[in-house]
């Protein structure tokens, strides 16, 4: 299936893909490390610049102050990232969210903590915002209803992929990192499914959060804000897919 967008999905998967494996600089691979994991982190409260997050991507170096927490978290995104192309041909499971997880928060100061779980399901209530998500004790059920309800054997839309994202959101399964973890499933799903990918913008992000809140009662807050995020990705990488 091929998106709207005038870009070859599958050459932009292996694109993605074959220079991750020989870690190429200066191309797309290297530059959807550096804006996927800004923006994402960002959004979550990370204090790093762009170009900090380009240094640290570049030369494993900080340039000027920087907290060293949100230092790993970033460095842990960019393994993430590393860590969903080289499993694109493996369905997503339970297991796989829990591998995502372990990624992201391993070395952490929340990994230090006793009542936080690294690599699994939370132990306590979470809130976003002020609507409360799943039940710590029923989160095993929900994503595994979540899983059954969109078969890794059936084509995703672009429709589909929000609605996921969505509703893993409104799960929040993890103690922390959700947002981070849904993000990147949602990229995994764009380029497994042949539709342009598209990076969640932190300047825009208010607009993200009122298609999450807004989704139940009108879901195209979200799908026009997701829309526009894949237009401003065509038009910063349209150029470098060949």
């Amino acid at each position: 299936m091929q998106d709207e967008y005038s870009i070859d999905t599958v050459a932009l998967r292996e694109m993605l893909q074959a220079q991750r494996r020989t870690q190429m600089k200066g191309g797309i691979y290297h530059y959807n490390q550096i804006d996927f994991a800004y923006n994402s982190n960002r959004i979550e409260g990370s204090r790093l610049t762009h170009e900090q997050t380009r240094y640290i991507f570049e030369t494993k170096t900080v340039e000027g102050m920087a907290p060293v927490n949100d230092v790993i978290e970033m460095v842990n995104s960019f393994r993430l990232f590393d860590q969903m192309l080289d499993k694109l041909d493996t369905p997503l499971t339970a297991e796989k969210m829990k591998e995502y997880h372990r990624i992201l928060k391993a070395g952490t100061l929340d990994a230090q903590q006793d009542w936080f779980v690294v690599g699994d399901w939370k132990k306590l209530g979470n809130v976003v915002g002020e609507t409360e998500t799943t039940k710590p004790e029923d989160v095993e059920g929900a994503i595994a209803t979540l899983l059954a309800s969109f078969p890794q054997s059936e084509v995703l839309s672009f429709d589909d992929i929000i609605d996921f994202h969505w509703r893993f959101e409104s799960i929040h399964p993890f103690q922390d990192g959700n947002g981070r973890i849904g993000r990147i499933i949602m990229f995994e799903q764009c380029l497994q499914n042949d539709i342009l990918p598209f990076i969640v913008l932190d300047d825009e992000k208010y607009y993200y959060y009122r298609g999450l809140q807004e989704y139940p009662t009108e879901k195209g807050f979200l799908l026009d804000t997701c829309r526009s995020f894949q237009d401003k990705y065509f038009a910063t990488y349209k150029d470098m897919v060949a």
